[in-house]
């Protein structure tokens, strides 16, 4: 039970078939610390917590570890036929065993008080144990289940009859309840609701070890972050930032920009460079023929003159050498969203307007109005009707009972959260383009994909990348009512902060449903809360 002070990795190399995933990637974690994992989907975070975790190993570097290092598992490891209670009991069983030890060392001790090895063993242990909570575990288990929103479980119950939420909190309380001086969290607000996010955060702030946490949930990583690292490259790779999630974005913009002055510098250098070597310093010196009173004189000074442009062209050509190897490759493109659509607001008038309508068991509005200016934001537990509201609101859902007008000439769009395209073997550049037409800006100008997968079937993207491609198609004709249902689900932080800085000044109407907290915190329009299938008072 000794205890290790750090977890570290250093220069970790990790392969998936011929796909590099890591490359390099070195981090160092002390207790009390609390780092949040950010960046591209598909950049690494759940495999670096894997490594970091000893459930896979790397394919090069090394890692140190303490020896009660936890994983948050994706799927219980136990059993189907194994209790809620069984999961609790084995979270508790080495806070137990040392409570036994303990227990035994004290009356050994009392017997024979000299014994220096039995009295070093002691301490050690009672150091764990007070990291560990042991006198508090069990009081813990149960004020764990309860934050979790599994206090009304019967504990006798099996596994296999449990919902995936259920179980997905239940390895988090196990995780909680076992407190190990690391602790390794994969998306850990999965599955919860606000509240018991919010006691997750309150645990977590107030853990003496280590954690490292992967999370989409930027409230998440606000309240409970010591530490962001970046995995996204950047001018110096893998980058970390000490602070909270605003404190990143702050430290993250001032290195955009200066990743940018960098990037602009180095070109105009480097044109300056090859225009010396290829041109200007190729051009000095003294042209002129000589007479032949003056040849000796000529020789002498024209000679130097030649020594000057050579040296000049071989310094200006020694620097663009080094300049090529070493300059900085290009920023990327941010979302370009807010230029792309219309670039004057159509006029203030009714756009949507829902009267009396009703879907039985899913939706009753009596009333509702959406301006071509207006800022709306939906929300709501899941199944209160958001996603109903937009669809009707769309168009492509008709009411049981009353009416959706929509004025004329206006145009709706919608972002479905399930993205669904009619030919998967199309390319992201094939159906833009069919949808845009010629005056519509390039789709490698939005920002949404890198360009090496432009052109790959859309069958084969990720959920986020295909989420893109349906902004990609929403954007090209830009809309009068744009509604976006969940719009930060799948996406990367980076894309995220740059969508919602871009609804805040883009044209038109824009209707959002969403859980996204941070979202939510931030929306400057107004709200509408649904409680089953109605507006709340």
């Amino acid at each position: 039970m000794s205890n290790a002070p750090f977890l570290r990795a250093d220069d970790l190399v990790k392969y998936y078939a011929e796909r590099l995933v890591l490359d390099g990637v070195s981090i160092t974690a002390a207790p009390g610390q609390r780092i949040g994992l950010v960046g591209e989907n598909g950049v690494g975070k759940s495999t670096l917590l894997r490594l970091l975790a000893g459930v896979e190993e790397p394919d090069s570097g090394s890692i140190h570890r303490p020896p009660d290092c936890g994983f948050l598992w994706q799927d219980l490891p136990y059993p189907p036929e194994a209790s809620v209670q069984d999961v609790i009991d084995d979270a508790l069983r080495e806070i137990r065993a040392a409570k036994t030890r303990l227990d035994a060392l004290t009356e050994h001790m009392e017997r024979s008080p000299d014994d220096t090895t039995a009295l070093a063993e002691y301490g050690d242990l009672l150091e764990w144990a007070q990291d560990h909570g042991l006198w508090d575990a069990d009081r813990r288990a149960k004020v764990v289940l309860a934050g979790l929103g599994l206090g009304e479980v019967d504990p006798g119950r099996r596994l296999g009859a449990l919902s995936g939420g259920q179980r997905a909190r239940l390895a988090l309380a196990a995780l909680l309840t076992r407190q190990p001086r690391a602790m390794l969290l994969d998306e850990p607000t999965n599955h919860l609701d606000d509240e018991a996010i919010g006691f997750l955060e309150r645990q977590l702030a107030a853990l003496p070890g280590t954690v490292i946490v992967a999370s989409h949930d930027r409230v998440f990583l606000e309240e409970v972050c010591t530490d962001i690292v970046d995995l996204d490259p950047s001018r110096e790779g893998v980058t970390r930032y000490g602070g909270a999630y605003s404190d990143y974005l702050q430290a993250k913009a001032r290195e955009y920009q200066r990743w940018q002055e960098q990037y602009a510098a180095e070109q105009q250098e480097l044109k300056e460079l090859r225009t010396a070597v290829e041109v200007t310093a190729r051009s000095v010196g003294h042209a002129r023929a000589s007479t032949d009173n003056n040849k000796m004189a000529y020789d002498r000074h024209g000679g130097r003159v030649q020594k000057q442009i050579s040296r000049r062209v071989r310094n200006a050509q020694q620097r663009l050498d080094e300049l090529t190897r070493t300059q900085v490759r290009k920023p990327p493109t941010p979302l370009r969203f807010a230029a792309s659509l219309t670039a004057e607001p159509p006029p203030d008038q009714r756009a949507l307007s829902l009267r009396q309508v009703e879907i039985p068991g899913r939706l009753q509005v009596d009333h509702l109005e959406v301006s071509t200016s207006s800022r709306l934001m939906v929300t709501g537990p899941n199944g209160a009707g958001k996603s109903t509201l937009l669809n009707l609101l769309a168009g492509r859902l008709a009411p049981t009972k009353g009416e959706v007008h929509h004025a004329k000439g206006i145009r709706v769009a919608l972002l479905d959260q399930e993205v669904v395209f009619d030919d998967d073997h199309a390319s992201p550049r094939e159906l833009y383009s069919a949808a845009a037409g010629p005056s519509a800006a390039p789709l490698s100008q939005l920002g949404l994909l890198p360009r090496r997968e432009l052109q790959r079937p859309v069958g084969l993207l990720s959920t986020g990348q295909r989420r893109r491609v349906a902004l990609a198609l929403v954007l090209a004709h830009p809309p009068d009512v744009l509604l976006l249902d969940e719009p930060t689900n799948h996406l990367s932080l980076r894309l995220v902060e740059e969508l919602e800085d871009a609804l805040r000044t883009a044209a038109g109407a824009i209707v959002v449903a969403t859980h996204d907290r941070w979202l939510r915190r931030t929306w400057e329009g107004a709200e509408l809360p649904l409680t089953a299938g109605k507006i709340a008072a």
